[in-house]
């Protein structure tokens, strides 16, 4: 199915045929930024004409974790950090698919972060798209991965005081071949950032921070989502190549966002054949994808 297909002619919203309406209203706070990302995901798929038969989302657990079941595609919620290696399986059984996992940092760089690594290392053809609001939200507002020095949390009244994930260096390093940040704010660049991972071939990672109000700038009296937005409007610096070393983020610092990292080596697959060709030669006999849909 085209996605020209599912947009019937009284639909007024364009992203609307990508969402499972009848589970509206969603779980998500006033003033989030998931649902924003969301309508980019949408209008990338709109923009790049993806056949949807072909795209899969897949999430782990938590706020964004949610983002499974409300999209209009063969999606799968799976258990906690364990949204990467589900989505190898995925692709290695039928490369045919697009496969997408779409979580939050917690889950993506803490108890899935060793799959993270190894998944851009092995350059696994799937898209990674990272909510990053800094914090356990779902779960009490608890220190995560990325939260900041001295930021306040249930498990840090006082202040964070562990250094905190540069999420693009960390998937720069591991071997990812695109990498880039947005934020909620910066709608047209992330649709054209999702747009662009859709049709590349390898391991890709977007991290998009997004307000979390009730927990983590209620906590850090940072006002509401509005000012999140305001905030991210006059901090974020484009710097489109940037070096990932020096794109960490502070506190209330600047924002450094953009694309990164855009680079071609073999995916994982082609390694393999590789591999087993100069090994086995006439004797390797490749396997069929599997015919399931």
């Amino acid at each position: 199915m085209s996605t020209l297909e599912v947009l019937p002619q009284e639909v007024t919203n364009p992203v609307e045929p990508f969402l499972r309406t009848e589970r509206i209203p969603h779980i998500w706070c006033p003033g989030c930024g998931i649902g924003t990302t969301v309508n980019s995901f949408a209008r990338a798929l709109l923009e790049t004409r993806m056949d949807l038969d072909k795209v899969v989302v897949v999430s782990g657990i938590g706020c964004t974790g949610r983002v499974a079941g409300y999209v209009e595609l063969d999606s799968f919620h799976t258990t906690h950090g364990r949204a990467i290696p589900f989505a190898t399986g995925l692709k290695l059984a039928n490369p045919s698919l697009t496969v997408v996992v779409y979580s939050g940092d917690g889950d993506l760089s803490a108890i899935g972060g060793n799959h993270l690594i190894h998944a851009a290392r092995r350059n696994i053809d799937i898209k990674v798209i990272c909510v990053n609001n800094f914090i356990y939200a779902m779960t009490g507002g608890q220190s995560g991965p990325t939260t900041p020095l001295t930021a306040t949390t249930s498990t840090s009244p006082y202040g964070a005081y562990e250094p905190s994930f540069n999420l693009p260096q960390l998937a720069d390093a591991a071997g990812a071949v695109y990498v880039a940040r947005w934020t909620a704010f910066h709608v047209r660049q992330m649709t054209r950032s999702m747009s662009e991972v859709l049709k590349k071939k390898g391991f890709c990672f977007i991290e998009t921070l997004s307000p979390c109000p009730t927990l983590y700038e209620r906590r850090n009296k940072l006002g509401e989502g509005l000012d999140t937005m305001r905030h991210y409007k006059e901090k974020s610096k484009v710097r489109n190549g940037a070096p990932t070393s020096e794109v960490a983020l502070g506190m209330r610092d600047d924002i450094i966002v953009g694309k990164f990292v855009d680079r071609e080596r073999p995916d994982y697959s082609e390694l393999l054949h590789h591999q087993m060709i100069t090994q086995l030669g006439d004797k390797y006999v490749e396997a069929p994808a599997c015919s399931c849909g």
